[in-house]
C-alpha cells in the first residue's frame, strides 16, 4: 500500500476482543499480531494503538467487546534474502497463499546460525511472492513451527492475505491440530490444558508454565493408546513458543524424543515396560510432534479450506515400535488410527 506521493503507507488493523480479559496491551498485541515484544511496545509508545477511539497505554488490559485499532508501520522487505535450493512439499497454492508440509530440521525464517538455509530462503529460490507483513526477515509468515516439528504451515503471498489470516488466527478461526507421541497415559480424555506460559528466567531458550506468563490453552485427546505411550490429538487455542511441548511436560506426559522438555524420557517408565520404552526412544530421531491438520477460510474467497498431513516418514519406526504393529506405516498411519475422524 502506498500514499499519494508513492511512499509506503501504514496499515490500519481493527478488531474486537473476544476473550473476557487480556494481559497487558503490548503483550496482547505481540501475540495476536505475530509481532515481537519490542515491535509491539514501539507501536504502543508511538501512540499508534487506540481502544474505543482513545490512545491506549502499554499497561492497559482489554475486555470482551472492546474495539482495538492498530496502525502498523510498513515494514520494508529484507533485501538480502539468499535463495536456497531446498525441496519443499507444497500442499496447496494459489495467487494469495500457499500451504506447505514442512519437514523436520528446516528452520522457518532467517536467524543467527541460519541466515540462508530456511523455509523463507527456499521460497525465495522458487520465486514465490511473499507478503511484506510478518516482520523483518519473516515475509509472508502468519505462524511458525519449531525447527524439529514437521507439518502444515500457511504462508501469505500478499499483504491482504497476511492481514486477514493474522486476524483469523487472533480470532481463533484457524484450526491447528497436531499429532504427538507422549509418554504415559492421560488420566482423562479429552483434556483441557489451561496454563500460562512464560520464558524461563534462567534459560532464555526455554519456556515454562508460570502464573506470570501469557494465557495458553491446548486441548488434548487420545487418538490411540499403546503400552507405554499414547498418540495424542492436540488442538491449539493459542500459539505460544513451544506451547504443546511445555504443556505436555507440565501435565507429566512429555513428547517422546523431546530433547528440551523430556521430563526424563524413557527413564520415567519403570518395571518390565522400561525396555520397550527404551526401544521407542531409540527409534525416535527427534521430537515426535507433527502439525497434522490445518483448516481455515480462504482470506480472499472465503472458501473453506482443510488440509491433512499424514504421520511423517522419519517418525514411522517410532510409531511402529510404540504400537507393536507394522500396520501403522507412516503413509497412512493417522488415517488407519482414525486420527482425523474426530474432526468429521
Amino acid at each position: 500500500m502506498t500514499s499519494a506521493d508513492g511512499r509506503p503507507s501504514d496499515q490500519l488493523v481493527r478488531f474486537s476482543v473476544l476473550a473476557d480479559t487480556t494481559e497487558r496491551l503490548d503483550r496482547f498485541l505481540a501475540d495476536q499480531l505475530q509481532l515481537s515484544r519490542t515491535q509491539a511496545a514501539r507501536i504502543v509508545a508511538d501512540k499508534a494503538v487506540r481502544v474505543a477511539g482513545s490512545v491506549a497505554r502499554a499497561s492497559r488490559t482489554l475486555k470482551r467487546g472492546e474495539e482495538v485499532e492498530v496502525r502498523l508501520p510498513t515494514v520494508e522487505p529484507l533485501r538480502h534474502l539468499v535463495p536456497a535450493d531446498i525441496p519443499l512439499t507444497i500442499v496447496y497454492e494459489d495467487e494469495h497463499l500457499l500451504v506447505i508440509d514442512k519437514p523436520a530440521g528446516l528452520v522457518v525464517h532467517p536467524a543467527p546460525g541460519h541466515w540462508d538455509d530456511t523455509l523463507i530462503n527456499a521460497l525465495v529460490a522458487r520465486g514465490t511472492d511473499l507478503a511484506e507483513g510478518g516482520g523483518e526477515g519473516r515475509p509472508g509468515l502468519v505462524h511458525r513451527l519449531d525447527r524439529d516439528t514437521s507439518g502444515l504451515m500457511v504462508v501469505a503471498k500478499n499483504d491482504l492475505s497476511h492481514r486477514r489470516l493474522a486476524h483469523a488466527i487472533a480470532a481463533r478461526r484457524v484450526k491447528r491440530i497436531y499429532a504427538a507421541l507422549a509418554w504415559g497415559h492421560l488420566d482423562g480424555s479429552p483434556l483441557i490444558i489451561d496454563a500460562a506460559i512464560a520464558r524461563h528466567p534462567q534459560d532464555r531458550k526455554r519456556m515454562y508454565v508460570s502464573d506470570h506468563g501469557r494465557p495458553s490453552r491446548t486441548d488434548a485427546s487420545v487418538a490411540a493408546r499403546f503400552d507405554v505411550c499414547e498418540l495424542l490429538r492436540l488442538e491449539l487455542h493459542s500459539g505460544r513458543t513451544h506451547q504443546i511441548r511445555v504443556h505436555l511436560e507440565h501435565i507429566g506426559h512429555p513428547v517422546v524424543g523431546d530433547p528440551v522438555y523430556a521430563g526424563g524420557g524413557s527413564r520415567r517408565i519403570t518395571g518390565p515396560q522400561r525396555s520397550q520404552a527404551d526401544r521407542i526412544e531409540r527409534a525416535t530421531p527427534r521430537q515426535a510432534l507433527h502439525a497434522a491438520q490445518l483448516s481455515f477460510r480462504h482470506p480472499v474467497t472465503s472458501a473453506a479450506l482443510s488440509f491433512r498431513a499424514e504421520w511423517p516418514e522419519d517418525l514411522g519406526n517410532a510409531l511402529v515400535v510404540a504400537a507393536g504393529s507394522e500396520r501403522v506405516a507412516p503413509a497412512s498411519a493417522l488415517s488407519y488410527l482414525q486420527f482425523f475422524n474426530e474432526d468429521g
